[in-house]
């Protein structure tokens, strides 16, 4: 929390100019630490298991209880026709079988006799079942399966995508880091070339050197400058890339200020930062893989739409059952002798639209579960690679180091002959070129390493604290 705080304290986006401020470095765990707590998108991410959570919670809707209660008048030349009143308590359960209560009061010079009821009204108590099509699956029931395999697919879909975009930020890091590095190569360079060109001007000047010496110098020493211009502005295009990813809270991005560096430590620290460290390939289970989860959540959804479709190949029979009295104070009151039964029946003859339904819900199964197995293979082929690179860049940075070191000596023992009169301006130049060139290449194939851990940590979609 403390870095967090000195972090709040060194970033602004205010244009004043600040009086000179000691250099502060960020770490890439600060930084993809700040990302994760107030980026957008990371906030983005989140809404859609809230968005999940209130499908299902809509779902759950369908199995609450309801009351009903439907009130008719008529009345003309004072006259009152009728006066009609039911109302009614359901409870839906899980399966086709739905519990109702019911009170009914009729009145009027023209009620229709079938509505006739005692003067107290009528109370009936009773359950209608669904004996065929939609007893033991219905689309009630189907909503609420669905509803819960989509909010647990939702979690993995939002692990993915956390993932995603701090993968984009750690990417912008690394950017950062490496014109951090090349501009720093180039400032450490253009002091030589300063240095060299100061000598070379006081040499001529006591007779020792030609004039031809000096011009060379001053070539070199403009071309330092020019590189390092070019290198200042690339940093500056890398933190204003990075600046995109960090912000005070949805609604207010921050802007690095000059003072705040990159970490060049990053390479002793990086596994840790996206929890890599004990990564092994042969360990890595595909079956908890957030994108393989997800997919098995959507295939158990489809299913359960594919079970409803075959379910309704079904005849529909609703059978329904009520104990009537006129006494609903009184349960003994409810007896065999008094009651109001029901049956309905329906079926369409050739079935078209259902058996047309059921095969697009076989179609769209079968696609998802050849969309899991690819995504098996696809992912766990990325892996694979990502490792095999990794390795590779550990055997490339040896070598790498060992060319950058013997660069090293070379130029060294250049310049030494140079000052002692045996070499030339020339081969110094051309010795320090490759030199830098050596650094420069080395620099680079460290940020492809570290592009290829970030990789690793988004396609194993790995969590990070």
């Amino acid at each position: 929390m403390k870095k967090l705080i000195v972090l709040l304290c060194i970033i602004s986006f205010s244009s004043l100019k600040a009086q000179e401020e000691a250099v502060s470095i960020m770490t890439l765990s600060e930084y993809l630490g700040y990302v994760k707590a107030y980026h957008p998108i990371v906030k983005q991410a989140n809404l859609i298991i809230n968005n999940s959570e209130a499908k299902l919670l809509k779902a759950r809707g369908a199995f609450d209880p309801k009351i009903e209660v439907d009130y008719d008048k008529k009345q003309f030349k004072e006259k009152e026709y009728y006066n009609k009143l039911n109302g009614t308590f359901k409870i839906p359960t899980w399966y086709g079988v739905e519990f109702k209560a019911n009170f009914e009061q009729n009145d009027g010079v023209f009620l229709n006799p079938e509505n006739n009821v005692p003067l107290d009204g009528l109370y009936s108590a009773g359950v209608s079942v669904s004996v065929a099509r939609g007893l033991l699956t219905n689309q009630r029931m189907a909503s609420l399966k669905q509803a819960k395999y989509f909010n647990e697919q939702a979690k993995e879909n939002q692990q993915i995508m956390v993932n995603s975009i701090l993968y984009d930020a750690a990417i912008s890091y690394f950017n950062w880091l490496k014109t951090y590095n090349e501009k720093i190569v180039y400032n450490d360079f253009l002091n030589n070339a300063k240095i060299r060109f100061e000598s070379t001007k006081r040499a001529f000047q006591e007779g020792d050197k030609p004039a031809i010496d000096t011009l060379e110098a001053g070539i070199t020493l403009n071309t330092r400058k020019l590189n390092l211009e070019k290198a200042r502005i690339k940093l500056v295009k890398s933190s204003l890339e990075l600046s995109n990813f960090l912000w005070l809270n949805e609604n207010t991005p921050i802007e690095l200020k000059e003072n705040v560096i990159p970490d060049v430590g990053t390479f002793n620290t990086v596994d840790k930062t996206f929890n890599i460290a004990l990564f092994n390939n042969e360990d890595f289970d595909i079956e908890n893989h957030p994108k393989i989860k997800s997919l098995a959540y959507k295939i158990k959804s489809l299913d359960v739409d594919r079970r409803l479709k075959m379910n309704n190949l079904l005849p529909k029979i609703d059978l329904q059952y009520n104990f009537i009295s006129p006494n609903g104070d009184q349960i003994n009151s409810f007896n065999t002798n008094n009651y109001k039964a029901g049956i309905n029946f329906s079926m369409p003859l050739f079935i078209r639209k259902e058996r047309g339904d059921l095969k697009l819900a076989k179609i769209k199964l079968q696609d998802k579960k050849l969309e899991s197995e690819t995504a098996r293979v696809v992912i766990k082929n990325k892996i694979d690679a990502i490792q095999q690179e990794l390795n590779s860049f550990t055997i490339q940075s040896d070598f790498t180091a060992n060319i950058v070191r013997d660069y090293d000596v070379l130029l060294k023992a250049e310049e030494r002959k140079f000052f002692l009169g045996e070499s030339s301006l020339f081969l110094v130049n051309y010795r320090e070129e490759k030199y830098i060139d050596s650094k420069l290449k080395a620099i680079s194939l460290e940020n492809s390493f570290f592009k290829s851990k970030a990789t690793l940590f988004k396609e194993a979609v790995i969590s990070i604290n």
